[in-house]
């Protein structure tokens, strides 16, 4: 190792890149010129990884369904609560897709532009925030965060009937 040579025998750090004398060892500048291309490749891996798990195409059948079908199908299923005040049915990819008697509810490609992201998020009126209660007279309860940003991921890919 090349350098200046300090005191008790320590020896000064290059910079990686300009091979110039960085700083006295246990300065702050040495250990970033230390660190830097290993945080650099960390946060290079870090980054394909998280592509990787962005890339997963969200399934309608596997991922969206059985969650509309637990949390939402009792009210919003011909006979239900919720079927008779909107029109809204999840029974299938189809009756998903057509809305509720006032328009669609899902805008494939945009969760911001779909009321049914609004209202699993509890982002629209408190008293048509879904899914309601199951306990009567409470607030409607919240679907886990990871079930909301995987029908949001699923609507965001273009909300296909996969």
């Amino acid at each position: 190792m090349n350098g200046h040579v300090f005191p008790h025998g320590h020896r000064s750090v290059y910079c990686c890149h300009t091979r110039r004398p960085v700083s006295a060892p246990g300065s702050s500048q040495a250990a970033a010129a230390m660190i830097a291309p290993r945080l650099a490749r960390l946060g290079s891996i870090l980054l394909v990884l998280f592509c990787a798990g962005c890339a997963r195409e969200v399934s309608f059948k596997s991922d969206v369904d059985p969650i509309l079908k637990a949390r939402c199908l009792s009210c919003h299923s011909p006979g239900g609560e919720g079927y008779a005040a909107s029109g809204f049915s999840v029974a299938s990819y189809q009756a998903v897709m057509k809305g509720t008697k006032y328009g669609p509810v899902v805008v494939a490609g945009s969760s911001i532009g779909s009321t049914l992201s609004r209202l699993i998020e509890h982002k629209a009126d408190p008293s048509i925030a879904m899914p309601k209660s199951t306990h009567p007279n409470m607030p409607s309860e919240y679907l886990p965060q990871t079930q909301i940003d995987l029908i949001k991921k699923w609507i965001d890919q273009g909300a296909k009937d996969n």
